[in-house]
């Protein structure tokens, strides 16, 4: 129990320093103008070529029309539209979480789980070579230790990437199994941890609220004290401007780290970030100061090679899908951030629960289905498709109850918000 708790707090804590990341470079781009046309210029022809409702394949990056739906559509676009800013109003609302559902998103709305992973890589890598404003970030940066955990991300990427287009080219039902899976466990146990959260904040239990994963940045923990206390060479030197003599720790693990971060950006199109910063703080020990800046390069480094290098150049990524969701971010991610200025909290912890958990139970819902297909589940296939129904209908309707919401308490305080602005 103690362990499920502990990792918990150190996904929630990681989903919590990804949406902080998601929001800076949002906002970035959004108060510069030239970012800005560069967006639309690029939106502009696919919007003008939706109207044809039969827009080709080709125009993913590698070309291969094999890997992509049968013909592009308006539907498809708007749809990416309506995932990015889903994503956005959870990541500016919650402050956590959005990123997590935007694969998970895609599939629901026709996508092939192996293109959703590649398109939701781009779209973060996009995101941040237009958002991020790394000269500002870079002072406390440790160079051995980036280069270190950047090898090992970069190697990890490849493990992930041949994983999932190994299951792909060998059964493209076994890869949607695989990623669904995967999302379905990890959404399963976020999702009803937040949950029995929230149900204790509501009877007045401060336990909860103290335990935010907020305070790693408070000393060292325990694995990380034993971590640096492993002596194995190379060993690498951090943080001297905070610690007498710096403190130390061997390249082999942070690169270890990368590894592990790499293949989670490259199975589930997460880009790596909702990992790496609880992972130096908490695992590895190192001052949050050095970490936001390691995040940022290991955040472009890691979604720029498992995006391109893994998937656009075998043709697993829709770039198409990757600016409707930017699009859609962009203007949800705002107004989140400003409506959490008039909501409570609770109701925030309290939406962050069912939103992930609706992800679990639409991810958990496609299984049946696929195990059927495969022959492995001896099951009715209409009951699967109505299981895999109900599994699309919980989740659009959360996603849609939950953008009403927000957008409702948005308009309804425009002139307060107008007034604190």
């Amino acid at each position: 129990m103690s362990f499920g708790r502990d990792l918990y707090h150190f996904l929630l804590s990681s989903s919590q320093a990804y949406a902080k990341w998601d929001l800076e470079v949002s906002t970035s781009i959004i108060k510069n103008r030239k970012k800005l046309l560069i967006l639309l210029a690029l939106a502009a022809p696919i919007l003008l070529v939706c109207g044809a409702e039969a827009y080709e394949a080709h125009e993913m990056l590698g070309g291969k029309s094999a890997y992509a739906p049968a013909f592009y559509t308006t539907t498809i676009f708007l749809a990416s539209i309506a995932v990015g800013l889903a994503a956005g109003l959870i990541t500016g609302c919650i402050g956590a979480g959005g990123g997590f559902i935007i694969t998970p998103a895609l599939m629901a709305a026709g996508v092939k789980g192996i293109l959703a992973v590649g398109t939701d890589l781009f779209h973060i890598f996009a995101k941040a070579i237009m958002g991020t404003t790394v000269h500002k970030k870079l002072g406390n940066v440790s160079v051995k230790l980036a280069i270190a955990f950047l090898v090992g991300s970069g190697a990890g990427t490849f493990i992930g990437g041949a994983i999932n287009k190994g299951l792909y080219n060998s059964d493209p039902l076994l890869s949607e199994l695989f990623i669904s899976t995967i999302y379905a466990v990890l959404l399963g146990f976020l999702g009803f941890y937040a949950l029995f959260d929230f149900l204790k904040a509501t009877r007045g239990s401060k336990a909860a609220q103290s335990n935010d994963a907020h305070g790693g940045n408070v000393g060292m923990t325990g694995i990380s004290m034993k971590l640096q206390g492993m002596h194995i060479p190379p060993m690498i030197t951090f943080d001297e401007d905070l610690v007498p003599g710096g403190r130390r720790i061997s390249g082999w693990i942070i690169a270890a780290g990368g590894a592990v971060v790499g293949m989670l950006a490259a199975i589930m199109g997460v880009g790596g970030g909702f990992v790496t910063f609880p992972m130096f703080v908490y695992i590895f020990g190192v001052s949050s100061m050095t970490t936001v800046g390691t995040d940022i390069l290991q955040i472009i480094f890691t979604a720029g090679l498992a995006s391109i290098g893994q998937y656009a150049i075998y043709g697993y990524v829709f770039y198409t899908l990757a600016v409707g969701m930017l699009l859609g971010s962009l203007l949800g991610i705002q107004i989140g951030a400003l409506t959490t200025k008039v909501v409570k909290g609770v109701h925030i912890r309290g939406f962050y629960a069912i939103s992930i958990i609706s992800g679990f139970i639409n991810r958990a819902a496609t299984l049946p289905k696929k195990l059927v297909e495969m022959e492995v589940l001896d099951w009715s296939p209409t009951v699967c498709n109505w299981i895999e129904e109900i599994g699309n209908v919980v989740f659009w309707g959360v996603v849609a109850f939950f953008g009403i919401w927000v957008f409702s308490k948005f308009f309804m305080n425009l002139g307060k918000l107008r007034g604190e602005a």
